[in-house]
C-alpha cells in the first residue's frame, strides 16, 4: 500500500523523497512535521497531493504578524436574532494542515497550533473540541528570510516529531519539472487509501519488532546528546527518545520490513535530533552546525 502512494505521489510530485517519507512517517505515528526550505520547493503541493490520495480533509494556514489564534482555531459568533452564540470552527479541523511559514506569526498564534498538536483538541470560548482523526500538522519555515519572524521556542519546536530539511531538485528533476509544468502533463491524481486503511497501517508499525538492545542504542543516543560537550548548551528531550522509537519503527515499515535495524534509527536521528539540541555560543563562533554535532554523536556511540 505504501509502494502504492508512493506511486501515485510521484505522478505530480518529482523528487523530494525525504520529504514524502517524513509525512508517511508522521501519519502512521501521529508525529508532527517541521520543513525547512527555500520556497517552492514543492511543500504546499506534497502536502495537498496526500491529502487526495488519502481522501483526508486538507487546510492551509499562511501564517502572518496580524493572525490572530481565533483565525485558527475559531470563536463564537453573537446572532441578534435569536440572541444566541454559535461556534465557527477555524482551519484546524482537518486531517491535514498545512501551517505555511510559522515563524511569521507571533507567540500567542504559534501556541494555539502547538496546543492543538499537543492536546489533539482546542478550547473555543468555554466547550472543548475533539480534533479529526488521523490529525497531521506540516510546518514550514524559510531559512533565508529572517526579517519580521519570531522564532519558535524550545519547548514549542519539541512538538514537532521531525524536523527536516528540505534542499533543492537535482538538475534532472528541474528540468523534468520545468518539462511537465510548461505542458501540465501530470497525471490525475486518484484516491487508493481510506481512513480504514491509514488506523490499520498506524497499527501495524505499533507491531514492528524492535529488540531491546535497539532500544537501549536509542537512549544512548539520546543520553550522548547531554553528556558535557563544547557546542552543545542542553541536550535532547525525553520526548526524542519516543520520537525516535516510533520513527524507526515507520521507517522500518516504509522499507517493507516487520523489524527495525540500526540503520532504520541512525536514517532519522538527524530529523530528530537537529531542533531539539541547543548549541553552545561556541559552536555559533565556530560555525558548528547542530548536524555536525549529531553525525559526531552517532559516530561515537557505539552500533549494537
Amino acid at each position: 500500500m505504501i509502494k502504492s502512494i508512493k506511486t501515485e505521489m510521484k505522478k505530480v510530485i518529482i523528487g523530494q523523497d525525504k520529504m514524502i517519507d517524513a509525512l508517511l512517517i508522521g501519519l502512521l505515528t501521529n508525529g508532527h512535521i517541521l520543513l525547512e526550505g527555500v520556497p517552492g520547493l514543492a511543500k504546499t503541493l506534497t502536502i495537498k497531493t496526500l491529502s487526495k490520495i488519502l481522501n483526508l480533509d486538507f487546510k492551509r494556514i499562511q501564517f502572518t504578524p496580524d493572525l490572530l489564534p481565533t483565525d485558527i482555531i475559531g470563536t463564537e459568533i453573537y446572532d441578534i436574532k435569536s440572541g444566541s452564540f454559535s461556534t465557527k470552527k477555524g482551519p484546524i479541523f482537518a486531517n491535514l494542515i498545512l501551517a505555511d511559514e510559522i515563524n511569521r506569526a507571533p507567540a500567542k498564534v504559534q501556541s494555539a497550533l502547538l496546543e492543538a498538536m499537543a492536546e489533539s483538541q482546542v478550547t473555543i470560548a468555554e466547550n472543548s473540541f475533539k480534533l479529526p482523526n488521523p490529525f497531521l500538522v506540516m510546518a514550514t519555515q524559510n531559512p533565508v528570510e529572517q526579517e519580521g519572524t519570531y522564532n519558535l521556542p524550545e519547548a514549542g519546536l519539541d512538538r514537532f516529531m521531525l524536523k527536516v530539511v528540505i534542499g533543492y531538485n537535482s538538475k534532472e528533476e528541474e528540468f523534468d519539472i520545468i518539462k511537465r509544468s510548461a505542458n501540465n502533463d501530470f497525471e490525475e491524481i486518484k484516491q487508493i487509501v481510506n481512513k480504514d486503511d491509514i488506523f490499520r497501517m498506524q497499527e501495524e508499525v505499533k507491531n514492528i519488532h524492535i529488540d531491546d538492545e535497539l532500544v537501549k542504542y536509542i537512549v544512548d543516543l539520546v543520553n550522548a546528546t547531554r553528556i558535557k560537550h563544547r557546542y552543545i548548551e542542553f541536550g535532547a528531550s525525553p520526548r526524542s527518545g519516543i520520537s525516535l522509537y516510533k520513527a524507526s519503527k515507520a521507517t522500518a515499515f516504509l522499507e517493507g520490513r516487520d523489524y527495525v535495524t540500526p540503520i532504520d534509527i541512525v536514517s532519522v536521528t538527524k530529523d530528530v535530533f537537529r531542533h531539539r539540541i541547543v548549541l553552545s555560543y561556541e559552536a555559533e563562533a565556530d560555525e558548528i552546525s547542530a548536524d555536525k554535532v549529531i553525525e559526531e554523536i552517532i559516530s561515537t556511540v557505539p552500533v549494537p
